[in-house]
């Protein structure tokens, strides 16, 4: 009887196996780009802060629905998550519930198990996530709560009293707390060197965690009082990221700043809290409406300075990485929907407009080898539906991209957002050409 050899379809199966199941390596700098697996890495990705929330176990998240979003972004192209690892129990009436931290010890433990079951589910589809580690805004607690915590007065509440100045500068006095700052590098700590549950990788050695970002939006402060807080800030951010750099060498640290608008509307102080040698890329971020460029009432009338507002922000903070030779990504834009209408099948005209304009920037820039990398959209709203009583968000909420304080989907993107979908993926589809 002749002897049937079965080592062909084994190679077969096992290459088969091997090419569906990479997962590619570590994304690293070079000069002004980042790197992947010898090729340059570019991106169009999408803030998904809420992802750890979905994969929740049993009842408490909604895993169903966050395998959906995955897909569902992947095939869009969208392939770079920036997600939430922390917020922080407060008494905000519009505050994120449940919080990852209920005091400085007490560890929300299904929001870890969701932290672990996201980024398990990212690794199959060989997406790459940023994760921030703290918030600037009240929104899901972040730096006031913290100072609190250790010796601090009480967050101030801006949603009620108004009062947005007072709690910038409240929150900036979170860099000068000794031991708040203790307590939180402890939680860092956790978080970096924690082993997923799910397929036994600690996160600081698992490659779809591609950088860690100090926080949402840090700032130093507002007006003359954050001048105060100037050098405390750009200390904080070096002492942070040389901690996390020391815990998890081989992922990227960032640190979530917007930009000039976020550094007192200073280009000098921008670059002084990026220039540190643990800092490997800048981030900016860029908002038409809330800078005061776009008007809802007055779209039409509005939008053409808009679009110059928006080029020579770009533009200018491409200059400032390069002086620093550092890439530089667009971690927040975003656009309301016509009219800024919280009704999904209202028109998204000048949303469109708005993100083919600054998709064509990058796009022309990174053909000039300038240090634009990517960017990330603010934000996914996906298969989500907001209740739209008063567009007010409260625990037990669908959630849907836009922060517990905002109305819910006003700058969100959504899976029946066809056309808005399109724009992305054909810019997608550039990117990954540049990419090969």
């Amino acid at each position: 009887m002749k002897k049937i050899s079965f080592l062909p379809l084994i190679f077969l199966v096992l290459t088969f196996c091997s090419k569906n199941s990479h997962q590619s390596g570590f994304v690293k700098v070079s000069g002004t780009q980042f790197i992947l697996d010898s090729n340059p890495y570019r991106f169009v990705g999408t803030n998904f802060w809420y992802g750890a929330y979905l994969g929740m176990p049993e009842n408490r998240g909604d895993r169903g629905r966050l395998l959906k979003e995955l897909d569902a972004l992947h095939e869009n192209g969208i392939d770079n998550l920036r997600i939430l690892a922390a917020s922080e129990l407060m008494n905000h009436t519009r505050g994120l519930k449940p919080s990852m931290l209920n005091s400085p010890t007490e560890y929300n433990q299904d929001l870890l198990l969701g932290l672990d079951f996201l980024l398990d589910e990212m690794a199959k589809r060989d997406m790459k996530a940023v994760i921030f580690l703290n918030n600037f805004w009240e929104w899901s607690g972040g730096m006031t709560v913290w100072s609190e915590w250790f010796g601090g007065k009480p967050s101030i509440d801006p949603s009620e009293t108004g009062d947005w100045s007072g709690y910038m500068n409240q929150s900036a006095e979170f860099y000068r707390n000794e031991k708040a700052q203790i307590a939180w590098q402890a939680f860092i700590k956790l978080i970096i060197t924690r082993k997923n549950s799910i397929n036994g990788k600690v996160y600081k050695d698992d490659p779809t965690i591609m950088a860690w970002q100090l926080s949402n939006e840090p700032r130093p402060g507002n007006g003359e009082e954050g001048l105060k807080h100037k050098d405390a800030f750009i200390s904080w951010i070096h002492e942070s990221s040389k901690f996390i750099k020391e815990l998890a060498p081989h992922q990227l640290v960032s640190t979530g700043n917007e930009g000039i608008k976020g550094s007192l509307e200073s280009a000098q102080l921008y670059l002084d809290a990026h220039k540190s040698e643990y800092v490997d890329y800048l981030t900016f971020q860029m908002w038409a409406k809330n800078w005061g460029w776009f008007k809802a009432d007055d779209m039409e009338g509005t939008f053409p300075a808009s679009l110059e507002n928006a080029k020579s922000y770009i533009l200018e903070h491409i200059s400032l990485a390069d002086s620093l030779h550092k890439p530089i990504v667009l971690s927040e834009f975003g656009l309301g929907r016509d009219l800024e209408s919280l009704d999904l099948k209202s028109p998204v005209t000048y949303r469109n407009r708005y993100y083919q304009f600054v998709f064509s920037i990058i796009e022309n820039k990174i053909k000039e080898g300038r240090p634009i990398a990517g960017s990330n959209f603010w934000s996914w709203g996906g298969l989500g539906i907001p209740k739209h009583e008063d567009g007010r968000w409260r625990p037990g909420h669908p959630f849907v991209g836009d922060p517990p304080q905002e109305p819910q989907g006003l700058n969100s993107v959504f899976a029946s957002d066809k056309s808005t979908l399109e724009i992305i993926k054909k810019h997608a589809e550039f990117l990954q050409k540049k990419s090969d």
